[in-house]
């Protein structure tokens, strides 16, 4: 590896600060927002007349987030460098009567949310996040990061088959959590999170509240060389985002109008007003063209030279499961950014976005690999296809190779995410 790229502990620091502080997609979008204010972007509205001031702006919608940066000299056709990712990981959700219970067990009932690996969420200290809306149609973030939570395995004794048939979960009895005990009490748990959030319970009219551990991210090995923590698909590659337009903002000069487009609802296919099935990220660059002046021939053009490089987690090797991997291709932590390839589209990668991640890699002097998925196993997809097929935009898909995907805990190189973050810093400043 480059001298210029060995370990960087403080990007990797500060992401494990932004994992731990990022419990749900509305934290996420909310710290991504504070960071950009801090770098000098503002946030403009949808509902306002947008204006042809150059520099940094962003638009929020619940848990996406868009931002871009109009550089100097830019004109109403020049095109855009997008990095693509999702603020959204597989988790339990609150259902819309929370308060149950049996057997003098008070309970709350949850919705599975996304591909949730369950078991990872049995016998972990869960806390609760995410936000309430009130009657006047503010909202107001959550987060009890502290134990209150707990979704508690069977014991051995009682499922003596579970070491050799493996462990069976029903999705609807067996992922309630626990918090405490005695007789269900209708509104109790909004109640409890009108309280901590410092508002009354009576103003409270809706809410998207969900489960995270509380267990913070954290080095691991006797090297330190691997990172533990939640939501790293696709918190990672968010972090990354930001700290690579922000990096690219600083640049003399930019041929590209650098943008971040952060979705939500990637975990369960994007269909929403902020997903990126939505017209959020076309309505934002369309605008962003009229805005400066352009005419629709003019966004035709920006289009056609436009780029995106969806980032998102994908598998490292294995080393107990290799048999399921591509018998040739094992990405490795720490080896650098993977390009991911499906012929069948899974993934947007074609050759030509594969030259302008290559070249991009090589300007910031940061190895990569290649991920493909081995033929007998189904190959999931992301936010890559549907950009390219939505905006007509040459899309290719990337990230950083990690282990135990869609768990409550994922796993990855220490490294990785600084090499992701140079690769991305290169790219938008072409």
């Amino acid at each position: 590896m480059s001298s210029a790229h060995r370990f960087d502990r403080g990007h990797t620091d500060d992401l494990m600060t932004f994992l731990a502080a990022s419990p749900s997609p509305y934290h996420a979008v909310a710290n991504t927002a504070e960071r950009l204010e801090k770098a000098g972007f503002r946030q403009v509205a949808e509902t306002d007349a947008w204006d042809a001031s150059t520099g940094g702006k962003y638009v929020t919608r619940g848990g996406a987030i868009i931002a871009w940066y109009v550089p100097d000299g830019a004109t109403t056709a020049t095109p855009f460098r997008i990095i693509g990712a999702h603020t959204d990981s597989p988790n339990l959700r609150v259902k819309p009567l929370p308060d149950t219970g049996s057997h003098g067990w008070r309970q709350i009932a949850v919705e599975l949310y996304g591909g949730t690996l369950l078991n990872t969420w049995l016998d972990r200290d869960l806390g609760l996040s995410g936000r309430i809306t009130l009657r006047d149609g503010s909202h107001h973030l959550v987060n009890v990061d502290r134990p209150l939570l707990r979704v508690p395995q069977l014991a051995v004794h009682l499922d003596r088959s579970v070491n050799s048939e493996g462990l069976k979960l029903d999705k609807q009895r067996h992922m309630m959590p626990i918090w405490g005990l005695g007789d269900p009490d209708e509104g109790d748990l909004i109640r409890f999170v009108a309280e901590e959030a410092g508002v009354a319970a009576g103003d409270v009219t809706g809410w998207d509240l969900m489960v995270h551990s509380v267990e913070a991210p954290a080095y691991l090995g006797r090297d330190q060389e691997l990172l533990a923590g939640p939501r790293m698909d696709n918190l990672l590659s968010v972090h990354a985002g930001i700290a690579a337009l922000t990096a690219a903002c600083a640049s003399a000069s930019l041929p590209y109008i650098p943008v971040l487009a952060a979705f939500d609802h990637e975990e369960n296919g994007s269909q929403s007003d902020t997903g990126a099935e939505g017209p959020l990220l076309g309505n934002v660059l369309e605008r962003s063209v009229f805005a400066r002046g352009g005419s629709f021939e003019d966004k035709s053009r920006a289009f056609a030279g436009t780029v995106c490089l969806s980032s998102d987690t994908g598998h490292a090797v294995h080393p107990n499961y290799s048999e399921r991997h591509d018998p040739g291709h094992h990405p490795m932590p720490n080896g650098g950014p993977i390009l991911k390839v499906n012929v069948n589209q899974r993934y947007a990668t074609d050759g030509s976005g594969r030259a302008v991640f290559a070249a991009a890699a090589e300007r910031a002097g940061v190895p990569w690999q290649h991920f493909v998925s081995n033929n007998s196993m189904p190959c999931g997809t992301t936010i890559g296809p549907i950009t390219a097929a939505r905006h007509g935009i040459t899309t290719v898909d990337i990230g950083v190779a990690i282990l135990s995907m869609h768990s409550a805990r994922e796993l990855c190189g220490a490294e990785d995410p600084h090499l992701l973050a140079s690769v991305l810093t290169a790219f938008l400043e072409g």
